[in-house]
């Protein structure tokens, strides 16, 4: 992998400029009545990685500084000794202050408890954890509870500027690895399955097999300190586009921080709500308490024909994210990750609380997040089934500590 200084050069010196208004274009291709389709549509993917440039200032967003609640020392609620837990122990004021966008420590996962206590989960290799420090660029997914098959990048849609300087990681848990290997899927001498970077996690910090899973899906800036970029690819999904074409399309050229598709069929979190206790996704009575939270913290329903929404869509496709390291989008990440935490691993159920109350709390700092269509996610990968839907009976839903 090149250093720092020369690889900066060369996304420099590789790329295009075109300004786009994006507003102007979510409201055009992404609408209300959009449904689902098997097929992807047309990207407008520059042609080579060779013939494109980073934009000049383009890291120019909000400006704050965040650290992370690295371990709790009260871990006693109404007298009574409590567990260390890997996503902490907020309590419901903590919450609140947390959606500030200013220099703050909040809980962000991998906390842990006082001194001799055990360690709370997602355990990496020493080793692994010096290599991610160095990655500039990752792909990262995840396959926990042998839920799903291996899936890899399509090597020969991966240009060689990205096979050197693109850090493409796999985290899986013993048992997957086992199941894998049985399958034929062997790590090579360091460590490789085809373009993927094995991580074997031990110590998974949730039963629920999904909340294990966002750990990786939400926080790469905390897994990859050093990361400029990373994109999030869900195990059920082939990536077959350059992730360097897919950093320009979906952030540079679009001048975001993040990027994530709309649902193919959903746009109201009330219709969200519905499918997921008509198809028994979660635990509903832990459903019911999460949606009424929200609700009681201003969430209110998806209005199409609001042409200056924000939003073209208040639920998501959370199966591919793409990212800047920025401060916006890592507290966002963050805060996230606290509601999948906190309530149900569902986390289109929580994806528009954050986004709203984020954007509430502070009205002069704008996050940039270009919410993209659907069509377009499946143009990027391949689209297969998962192998296992369910994969542990969803506990239910934690309160706040005071």
């Amino acid at each position: 992998m090149m250093g720092e200084t020369e690889m900066r050069c060369q996304i420099h010196t590789l790329y295009t400029k075109v300004d786009v208004n994006l507003r102007s274009l979510r409201k055009q291709n992404i609408t209300s009545s959009e449904t689902l389709t098997d097929g992807p549509c047309d990207v407008d993917f520059v042609e080579s990685v060779e013939y494109i440039v980073e934009p000049e200032n383009y890291m120019n967003f909000s400006q704050f500084s965040i650290d992370y609640v690295d371990r709790e020392q009260k871990l006693y609620f109404d007298d009574h000794a409590l567990e260390s837990r890997f996503g902490g122990r907020q309590t419901l004021e903590e919450h609140k202050n947390s959606y500030y966008a200013r220099d703050q420590t909040l809980h962000c996962g991998f906390v842990k408890g006082p001194v001799g206590y055990p360690s709370t989960g997602y355990d990496l290799n020493e080793k692994d954890e010096e290599y991610m420090a160095h990655c500039r660029i990752v792909v990262s997914s995840c396959i926990f509870g042998n839920s799903d098959f291996l899936r890899r990048p399509t090597s020969r849609m991966i240009s060689t500027f990205s096979k050197k300087n693109v850090c493409f990681m796999m985290f899986l848990d013993e048992l997957t690895m086992r199941k894998l290997s049985s399958e034929g899927h062997v790590p090579d001498d360091e460590g490789y399955v085809g373009l993927w970077k094995i991580i074997i996690v031990k110590n998974l910090p949730y039963a629920d097999m999904r909340k294990t899973g966002k750990v990786p899906k939400f926080l790469s800036h905390r897994l990859f300190p050093s990361a400029w970029y990373s994109i999030w690819i869900d195990s059920k999904m082939r990536l077959q586009v350059d992730p360097m074409l897919i950093i320009e399309y979906f952030l540079w050229r679009m001048k975001s921080e993040y990027a994530i598709s709309n649902h193919y069929d959903r746009h109201c979190v009330w219709e969200e709500v519905v499918q997921n206790k008509r198809l028994n996704k979660y635990n509903h009575s832990a459903i019911d308490e999460q949606f009424w939270f929200y609700q009681s913290d201003g969430l209110v329903r998806f209005n199409d024909s609001d042409l200056n929404a924000p939003l073209p869509s208040n639920v998501p496709e959370g199966s591919f994210i793409v990212r800047a390291h920025t401060p916006m989008s890592n507290l966002f990440s963050c805060l996230w990750f606290n509601e999948a935490n906190r309530f149900t691993s569902r986390d289109q159920l929580s994806f528009a609380y954050t986004f709203f109350k984020l954007r509430r709390m502070n009205p002069g700092k704008p996050f940039f997040l270009n919410m993209f269509k659907d069509c377009e996610r499946r143009a990027i990968a391949k689209v297969f089934r998962h192998k296992a839907e369910d994969l542990h009976p969803p506990p239910v839903s934690r309160h706040f500590y005071s």
